[in-house]
């Protein structure tokens, strides 16, 4: 996290949870300042942060198995408030008498939430609600010195409370979006137990993040990786903000942006930004070193280095160069699997994740790298950007070839790209493309047969794919009206050959991801 201003804080210990980032996400929300640390931080070091709460992240282990990670059993006598959640609950039950073992029945995903007695975290909290499970250990047993707030069906112990001490355990996540009253709990932790009055706002972190580039920076040059999306555009113009004119923007056309995208990125960081805008034809090149390639984490790895490689050589005809800044978020953070020495685990490559081969001698400037795309959008209108690019629905760094599954050769793309750019023309003439989070159409290397003009086809299939989420780390699938589903449809097939049938997903993330690749 940035150093922040803000005299209110909460710490949360990161078991290796792929949500611990939302944790924090979630605290800022309710505008108060949040830092992610490491689990096993000692007590003199969380009183250096001064914080007014600490909350334990889930995390994938087992906490009787071997080597899983551990906190100081001391930081729940320090007087400081705990909120303990999934794993953290079944760490804190452990560590205070309590009892942690398999359960015959596990549950993953929505459960019904009875609260079995009153107290504040629940204040505001429905008497009976959803909550989103994902646990196959639950804490059996706990000490005399706790007392049970909630429970699920399959789960007795569903929420807890210390009797002396301000410690909470949740074994239901609050923090995600499949807890509908979630932020409630979350709240009430904050202002009833913490004491918090929600002072920092997003604009604190621009204008902390803005003095420390320029502290950073000096005199020197800062390249910025350019897509033209969201991301990449907001790190431009917090790098502008600081530095100004010290600044240039390199696109690498790879061949696997969408139709016109290219086009579109000159004029709009040509003519409104005024940035030094270096433009790189790499497309034979990617599709070259993607040849033959079906394997997905592969053919990131393979982007990437090409990325690096066609970055590097334009690069060099730019004088001064010390920083190289991107636009990663932590979504990508965490889904590469954080530190490499933490306990996340890996759910896929992204290229702009610790792809910068040390010889290229620029240090890296990432300024987003602590925040989730919401507040990357909210970040982007405090700087002034237009709102048609702040809105826009975020695309891969890896492009449409993770949305073309299998090998990625020009034929399938062009199919691809003429089907995604119809599912956009469609949505935005619906007037639903701010009221969805993420549209895309994804080529499968599945071919069935068809009818068309009285003749036997047997062409590709396409999936529509498009999600509603306010962090990217949770999404359900979208109910698009049926009239919207068929004009996309109609349209697909009739006037791009080589498709002839069209499909929509309706998995959620979790247990899907969003991107199929």
């Amino acid at each position: 996290m940035a150093t922040s201003t803000s005299d209110q804080r909460i710490l949360v210990l990161d078991f290796g949870s792929q949500y611990a980032q939302l944790i924090a996400r979630r605290v800022r929300e309710q505008n108060v300042y949040c830092e992610i640390v490491r689990h096993d931080i000692t007590p003199e070091q969380i009183k250096s942060h001064n914080p007014n709460g600490l909350i334990l992240s889930g995390g994938p282990n087992s906490v009787y198995a071997d080597g899983a990670p551990k906190c100081d059993p001391g930081i729940f006598e320090m007087g400081i408030p705990v909120l303990a959640i999934c794993y953290g609950m079944q760490l804190l039950c452990e560590s205070l008498g309590g009892k942690v073992e398999s359960t015959p029945t596990r549950e993953y995903g929505r459960a019904t939430l009875k609260v079995i007695e009153s107290d504040d975290i629940f204040e505001g909290f429905p008497a009976e609600d959803q909550v989103w499970m994902s646990h196959g250990d639950q804490v059996h047993q706990v000490s005399d010195d706790f007392i049970g707030l909630a429970k699920t069906e399959t789960c007795p112990l569903a929420a807890v409370r210390h009797k002396s001490l301000p410690v909470y355990g949740l074994q239901f996540h609050p923090e995600v979006t499949h807890t509908p009253n979630g932020s409630v709990l979350l709240r009430n932790f904050l202002y009833k137990t913490c004491g918090c009055t929600g002072t920092w706002k997003l604009t604190d972190f621009a204008d902390e993040m803005i003095a420390s580039i320029r502290e950073r920076v000096g005199d020197d040059r800062v390249i910025c990786g350019l897509s033209g999306g969201v991301d990449s555009s907001v790190v431009a113009a917090l790098l502008y903000k600081a530095i100004g004119p010290q600044l240039s923007c390199i696109l690498v056309d790879n061949g696997l942006l969408r139709k016109n995208e290219a086009d579109i990125v000159v004029e709009q960081f040509t003519n409104h930004f005024k940035t030094d805008l270096h433009v790189v034809d790499g497309k034979d090149r990617f599709l070259e070193t993607l040849k033959g390639i079906t394997e997905p984490q592969e053919k990131r790895r393979r982007i990437g280095h090409m990325f690096i490689d066609c970055f590097k050589s334009e690069s060099e005809s730019i004088d001064g160069v010390k920083f190289l800044a991107q636009g990663t978020l932590y979504p990508d953070v965490i889904e590469s699997g954080a530190a490499p020495d933490g306990p996340a685990a890996t759910i896929k490559l992204h290229h702009n994740v610790g792809g910068l081969p040390e010889e290229l001698g620029f240090e890296l400037i990432e300024p987003l790298r602590d925040l989730f795309k919401d507040e990357v959008r909210r970040l982007g209108i405090e700087l002034g950007l237009p709102e048609h690019l702040v809105w826009r629905h975020p695309f891969p760094g890896p492009g449409l070839a993770v949305r073309c599954l299998g090998e990625v050769a020009e034929p399938k793309l062009k199919v691809l790209r003429e089907a995604d750019a119809i599912v956009i023309e469609e949505i935005m003439a619906a007037g639903l493309y701010r009221e969805t989070s993420q549209l895309f159409a994804v080529l499968l290397p599945v071919q069935s047969v068809g009818v068309m003009g009285d003749a036997r086809t047997y062409d590709n299939a396409l999936v529509i794919r498009c999600v509603n989420t306010d962090d990217f780390m949770t999404a359900d699938w979208t109910h698009l009206p049926y009239e919207v589903l068929g004009k996309m449809s109609t349209r697909i097939i009739n006037e791009v050959n080589g498709i002839n049938r069209v499909c929509y997903d309706i998995s959620s993330k979790p247990p899907a991801t969003i991107e199929w690749e």
